[in-house]
């Protein structure tokens, strides 16, 4: 079975910590081991483990930003302007596989599960698919 996790996101770019609706779903399936693949179906937006954390969030920001930065006559901007969002999210990953142990994440000390905006405000969808090995 797939989940469905939507995201109201409020600003061009936002990291979100969805750490606990994930958990929330894997403790519903009742999953005591496997897998959990979590996955962002949007082309300017994106899923990483990190420490949730103001500054480091802010850093994250700066470093894509500095890497592709809004404006610089990118020729997918000609369509509809957010070619930079485009270019942020391939630099990062659409999705990430946690494992499963005693029915929880097995996520370290400082992890968390983080959905990255590149494009807002939109609704946005994640999916979760749950497998058991």
């Amino acid at each position: 079975m797939i989940y469905e996790i939507e995201i109201h996101t409020n600003k061009e770019f936002e990291i979100i910590d969805i750490t606990s609706e994930v958990q929330k779903i894997v403790k519903e399936s009742n999953i005591q081991e496997g897998i959990a693949v979590v996955f962002t179906e949007h082309t300017t937006t994106a899923l990483i483990v990190n420490e949730n954390e103001k500054r480091l969030l802010s850093d994250i920001e700066m470093l894509l930003e500095n890497i592709a930065p809004r404006g610089k006559g990118y020729r997918h901007d000609r369509i509809d302007n957010n070619a930079h969002s485009h270019l942020r999210a391939i630099l990062l990953n659409p999705s990430i596989t946690i494992p499963i142990k005693d029915g929880k994440l097995e996520l370290g000390t400082w992890q968390s599960i983080l959905f990255v905006e590149l494009d807002g405000p939109r609704l946005r969808k994640i999916l979760v698919k749950l497998c058991t090995c």
